[in-house]
């Protein structure tokens, strides 16, 4: 993997990777940009102890552009984008209207085709690798910053998800904090071990196999099943078998497999509601979020990935209402075991 970084015009890094060392992606940005402005804001709501980030230079944006203005595709024909080079195969680059910002915290986008039609169901094997590996890098290269927490990698799918730019991209967040979800389970873990001397993770990992109607796929390295509580009409955890705290501590067995695992996987989501009579495919909306250990606190979380979706079936959706929005509380409308033989059955 080649890492080629640079700067854009108003000074926020980019950052290439390539397959081919021999690459050259030294393009200039040729946009007249001012420096970016924004000071996002964390205040502290004292009645959870959760952190909120206030952004409201968040609103100028840009929202759906035309695929002709789009601001991820490479820099083709006169049209001068984010991304300088006149192609590309991943690219990361600060984001301009972040919900974090230096010195306390970092979000990034990631591109990872330069295909504005495409999706990572689209991508080879090699190519979904090169993700992981780019994930991997912004991951050490974050989470060695003063003041960050932890790292979150995760991507919206779907404008049924509030995504604002069609182009197929991900995010990854630095947080200077330690978000509400894995502060809940830093302390269920921490709880479990006293109760049991184990795990939480593992023993997850080991129940759902055991079980075997909520898993959906399993190799040799890499286990992806629905849990047993599920929130989500579709969602399915993956993990792998040896516990590891963040993507950077993979072997190269494990990195070798996921890529077709996950590829896969959403290819199977993508297949759900085709065939349940939906007249035009249409991709399925989806959140896939990874999991890693924060810096202080977190040595009995577990690496994993959470995928899911608010479509419940063909033309409906899962909305969070008073339940779910207002006290927390879920209420799944699918048998978790349904859903895992749902996506059995979508297998390529």
């Amino acid at each position: 993997m080649k890492k080629t970084t640079m700067n854009l015009a108003d000074g926020r890094e980019l950052i290439y990777y390539d397959l081919d060392d021999g690459t050259d992606r030294r393009a200039l940005d040729q946009r007249p940009l001012e420096p970016v402005q924004s000071r996002p804001e964390l205040r502290l709501d004292r009645a959870t102890g959760d952190w909120v980030a206030v952004a409201p230079h968040r609103q100028g944006r840009i929202h759906h552009p035309p695929s002709d203005a789009c601001p991820l595709c490479p820099s083709r024909g006169g049209h001068h984008s984010e991304i300088p080079a006149a192609d590309y195969e991943v690219a990361v680059f600060e984001n301009r209207f972040p919900s974090l910002a230096r010195p306390t915290g970092r979000c990034e986008v990631m591109c990872y085709t330069p295909d504005h039609h495409a999706g990572f169901t689209d991508l080879a094997d090699n190519r979904a690798r090169l993700v992981l590996d780019a994930w991997t890098d912004r991951t050490d290269w974050l989470s060695s910053l003063p003041g960050i927490e932890q790292v979150y990698c995760f991507e919206n799918r779907g404008a049924e998800i509030g995504v604002t730019l069609a182009h197929p991209h991900g995010q990854i967040y630095a947080f200077p904090f330690m978000p509400p979800r894995t502060a809940k389970m830093v302390a269920v873990a921490d709880a479990h071990r006293a109760a049991t001397g184990g795990n939480l993770f593992e023993d997850l990992l080991a129940e759902a196999r055991a079980a075997d109607s909520r898993v959906v796929m399993a190799g040799r390295y890499w286990t992806a099943f629905v849990p047993f509580a599920a929130r989500w009409p579709y969602e399915v955890h993956v993990y792998p078998h040896r516990r590891v705290l963040d993507l950077t501590r993979l072997s190269e067995a494990e990195r070798a497999e996921f890529p077709g695992m996950y590829v896969e996987l959403l290819r199977r989501f993508d297949r759900l509601f085709h065939s349940q009579g939906a007249s035009v495919p249409v991709p399925t909306p989806y959140i896939s979020a990874w999991h890693q250990a924060p810096k202080t606190g977190g040595q009995e979380l577990a690496l994993h990935l959470e995928l899911f979706t608010p479509r419940r079936s063909a033309g409906k959706l899962k909305f969070l209402a008073g339940a779910e929005s207002g006290m927390e509380s879920f209420v799944n409308d699918l048998v978790p075991e349904a859903a895992a033989q749902r996506l059995r059955e979508v297998a390529s």
